[in-house]
């Protein structure tokens, strides 16, 4: 299991470095270049060439890129934003806690709402208590999250007052509404993947045997047909956790919370390569990690697979 877990930790450094070059082979063709950003539409082009060459935009694509994958393998440094000349990895490390608590509150919610009513409506197939989820569920998995994120903001800052409009200087106020709104829509997708999967897990011959044994039929569900039906719910959750750390930039725009999604974002539109790059790269290893986790969770839920860990680690 332990040399699973380090052969996958190294599978990582290509992933990220194919990541990066692709990223910093996309900035480098976006037409535009960030002197012109910065210094705006009024800006003489020896001013404008003065500040690429310091910035060290002009220099070719090869040594760019070479010495920006040496400075963050051997120096960990991500280098400074060309905007405001701060420190790269200092801005993400106050952005990532950001990022890491709404999604992993939005998982949360997602899993609260998804889980029991998509168990429910698989127990209780072609009925009202299966038709009436799923209905609101695919209507909810169609609304954009920044949709749900505006009708909430407006009931519960605009005319009730209970959290505030954006910001996170309210504590964790400010959270909710943000959490709220990607946790419903993820929500949604989850309650009918749980549902396809306890569809798919209650005809299977040990849960009818557990049926013929007497079993309750709450003990039937939970204990036998739920932990078997887990390992799409855990996928579910883990790609989603995965995909909210960086992809939520609607949310966080909308409610003016500096995360990860919102910096990338920006960098983007400046041309900030650095900034860039280093969201990208972090987000490329939070998200290999998140999957890892999801990997090492299978084993926990199904000891068969931990079998199968354990027999590849002594293969290998």
């Amino acid at each position: 299991m332990y040399r699973y877990i380090v052969q996958r930790l190294l599978l990582m450094l290509p992933v990220v470095l194919g990541v990066s070059l692709i990223i910093f082979t996309i900035m480098y063709f976006i037409p535009g270049d960030p002197a012109s950003n910065i210094l705006g539409v009024g800006a003489t082009p020896d001013a404008v060439e003065q500040l690429n060459e310091e910035l060290g935009f002009n220099r070719p694509f090869i040594v760019r890129y070479v010495t920006y994958i040496y400075d963050a393998a051997f120096k960990f440094d991500l280098g400074k934003s060309y905007q405001n000349r701060l420190a790269v990895a200092g801005e993400i490390a106050k952005r990532v806690p950001v990022s890491a608590i709404v999604s992993f509150g939005a998982v949360v919610v997602s899993l609260i709402i998804g889980i029991p009513l998509g168990v429910l409506s698989a127990v209780k197939q072609y009925t009202l208590w299966d038709k009436i989820p799923n209905s609101i569920a695919q209507f909810m998995a169609a609304v954009p999250a920044f949709i749900i994120g505006m009708l909430l903001m407006l009931l519960f800052s605009l005319v009730l007052g209970w959290f505030p409009v954006s910001g996170i200087i309210h504590g964790w106020k400010s959270y909710v509404l943000p959490i709220v709104s990607l946790g419903i829509p993820y929500g949604a997708r989850q309650l009918r993947f749980t549902r396809s999967s306890m569809l798919e897990t209650v005809r299977q011959d040990y849960v009818r045997t557990a049926r013929a044994k007497g079993a309750s039929p709450r003990m039937v569900v939970w204990r036998h047909a739920m932990k078997n039906a887990l390992l799409p719910v855990i996928t579910v959750a883990g790609t989603s956790f995965g995909a909210m750390l960086g992809g939520a930039i609607a949310i966080e725009n909308l409610f003016g919370l500096p995360g990860l999604g919102t910096y990338i974002a920006d960098g983007i539109a400046l041309k900030d390569v650095p900034a860039v790059m280093g969201g990208i790269i972090v987000y490329s290893l939070l998200f290999s990690i998140v999957i890892l986790l999801v990997d090492i969770s299978y084993a926990l839920v199904d000891p068969r697979i931990k079998a199968k860990y354990q027999q590849g680690g002594k293969a290998a």
